[in-house]
């Protein structure tokens, strides 16, 4: 049996820290050597994340081991980057961040960061050193439209999606409590959301010409967990013609699923997958693609990465089983 990969996590007490340090301990190659949180260190990983309790007698730590493989970064947008200058990490370690800090092109030292969208940029990701992992509305936006960007067929597109609390993070807010979310539905960053830079970036990578006009309207959702996104704008294409794209563009992928049927966030909580639906009407299509924004809108999205870039199976560890009820 071929060594375990060794992993150090900073920013264990989260949401992201949270599902990282429960799907790593069940992966089958993985070990977790170290969970770093200033804030609760010499506490049980249990008393922070109660689920864990029976799993683990593991405590959060408050120093650093170099003796690991990986190290994931699952601190706030703006503190990877802080981390990292004050933190010299040997550079055999190879890195995979989930804040935002390193997605368009930024770099720490002579660390040079690939977009780690796997659909996108396997191929980059297999021979990465450090991984910066996609948003979650912008991995979303992003599976549901990558083949048509492929194909020139975007211009103007129309896209609304609403998103669990879990999205804010574990930090409270006036719309995160419980007394605000029920039964309550708020847009928010109207045609400004910070992910709208990253599908840019993505969509010009796959067609270089494009002027693509992305119009996105986010909501926050009266739910835990999950994004559900609809995008439309015209298209000549037939739905036949544009599902045979889908099929090619998505062919190999494990964690796309292309489904005729109307998808629903129930189908993917809890898993590392994304359901996309199309419908034709009239000259219009609609594109639904749906995820868990904590799995592969982040944790389960990095481990699919650290898979890849350590030559394991796409699929190791994330073979997660969504609950219906």
């Amino acid at each position: 049996m071929a060594s375990k990969i060794k992993v150090g996590i900073i920013g264990g007490a989260g949401y992201t820290g949270g599902e990282l340090i429960r799907i790593l301990l069940n992966h089958p190659l993985a070990e977790i050597i170290f969970v770093h949180s200033k804030s609760n260190a010499d506490k049980f990983l249990y008393q922070v994340h109660k689920d864990l309790h029976g799993d683990t007698t593991m405590k959060f730590a408050s120093a650093l081991s170099q003796k690991i493989d990986v190290l994931f970064l699952c601190v706030g947008h703006g503190e990877a980057g802080k981390f990292l200058a004050a933190n010299p990490i040997d550079a055999k370690i190879k890195i995979i961040d989930l804040s935002q800090d390193f997605r368009l092109g930024e770099t720490s030292g002579k660390r040079k960061f690939i977009y780690g969208l796997p659909e996108l940029n396997r191929t980059q990701i297999k021979k990465a050193n450090n991984i910066a992992n996609p948003g979650c509305f912008a991995t979303t936006i992003q599976l549901g439209l990558l083949p048509l960007a492929k194909a020139g067929l975007l211009k103007e597109i129309h896209t609304t999606g609403i998103t669990g609390s879990t999205g804010a993070g574990q930090g409270m807010s006036e719309t995160s409590h419980f007394s605000w979310r029920a039964n309550n539905v708020q847009a928010y960053k109207t045609l400004s959301h910070q992910h709208l830079a990253e599908i840019g970036q993505s969509f010009l990578k796959l067609d270089t010409s494009s002027n693509i006009d992305l119009n996105f309207v986010p909501w926050r959702g009266d739910f835990t967990r999950g994004i559900f996104i609809s995008s439309q704008f015209k298209c000549a294409l037939s739905l036949i013609e544009v599902s045979v794209l889908y099929k090619k563009f998505y062919a190999g992928h494990p964690f796309i699923v292309l489904s005729e049927e109307p998808v629903f966030l129930k189908q993917v909580v809890n898993t590392n997958k994304c359901f996309i639906q199309l419908e034709k009407v009239g000259s219009k299509l609609v594109v639904h693609s749906i995820i868990d924004n904590l799995l592969k809108g982040a944790s389960g999205q990095a481990v699919q990465n650290m898979n890849l870039m350590f030559g394991l199976e796409e699929t190791a560890g994330l073979k997660l089983k969504a609950n219906y009820f």
